[in-house]
């Protein structure tokens, strides 16, 4: 089987998804496999470069990655591809239409508003969820242009900022607690991992850094990790993921928030899925594997 690894793509997040298509490809079984490293660098040429693979897996990020778009676009082509599908790929895309989901199906997550340009700013509602608060792009993700805001005066400089990457921004009520990560495989929770950064919060560097962070298989109190459990898994079947996923979440006082949940989770060297399935016993290439096994199955 021809298994292409599409990696590169449009979006700011382009360098990481290079990382990572590298990663999946050292680690394709060569003996299952025929690799072909699959380098995005325009909407245009997906057409051309997919035809003659039998199925790609998906390292891409961001826009016109993770949004539903190239998993539409493979779809009409009858080409097989890894993870979710395009309409959960491009509600979890969209933070704003995550956290409404979520929220209407009670799986608590941190207040928020939305902004569309600096006119727009509501500091009134600011006040209400009280300082500090946190300052993002919409669609982004990897934490390009997010930051945590400390006081009134600082909110339109990071809400500019954030305009750079995105039409839409949003600011966050900030939950201190513990950050976790709930991988999902197959509809199955992996070992969670506790998420320590250098920095004050799990920004950019902390990700992608070389001890940027401590992240660390964690075993939590069966209380606790009952509740984080029944978390992930709502979210899986309310945003109706598939193959596989991530929630991360932040546990404040015993109770864990959604931040937010990740489609097509990075697959560095750093990254958090890998991790969470050496937890489990599952080699980087088992894990790749399971991936493209039950991706075909879900007959696209």
């Amino acid at each position: 089987m021809k298994v292409g690894v599409i990696m590169g793509g449009i979006s700011s997040e382009r360098e990481i998804s290079l990382k990572t298509g590298e990663e999946i490809a050292a680690n394709l079984d060569k003996n299952k496999y025929e690799v072909e490293k699959i380098v995005i660098d325009n909407k245009e040429e997906l057409f051309e470069k997919v035809k003659d693979i039998d199925f790609a897996l998906l390292a891409l990020h961001g826009m016109f990655g993770e949004d539903g778009t190239v998993q539409s676009v493979l779809q009409t082509l009858n080409i097989p591809y890894s993870g979710c599908g395009p309409l959960s790929s491009a509600i979890c895309m969209d933070k704003d239409m995550t956290k409404k989901i979520l929220k209407a199906a009670e799986i608590k997550t941190a207040d928020w508003i939305m902004v569309m340009d600096e006119n727009s700013i509501d500091y009134e509602r600011i006040e209400e969820m009280k300082y500090p608060v946190v300052v993002k792009p919409n669609n982004g993700g990897s934490s390009v242009a997010t930051t945590i805001v400390y006081s009134k005066e600082d909110i339109k400089k990071s809400v500019l900022e954030a305009l750079k990457y995105d039409e839409e921004v949003m600011i966050e009520q900030y939950i201190k607690g513990d950050e976790i990560t709930c991988c999902i495989l197959n509809g199955k929770m992996l070992p969670v991992i506790a998420i320590k950064p250098k920095s004050s919060f799990f920004d950019y560097t902390s990700k992608y850094a070389d001890g940027g962070a401590d992240e660390i298989v964690v075993e939590l109190h069966k209380d606790l990790h009952d509740k984080v459990e029944k978390l992930a898994l709502d979210c899986w079947k309310e945003l109706k993921c598939s193959v596989y996923s991530r929630v991360d979440m932040i546990v404040k006082d015993g109770d864990p928030y959604v931040l937010e949940i990740n489609t097509l989770p990075g697959m560095t060297k750093n990254s958090l899925f890998p991790k969470s399935a050496r937890g489990a016993h599952i080699s980087f290439s088992q894990l790749l594997d399971t991936i493209i096994e039950y991706s075909l199955k879900e007959n696209r």
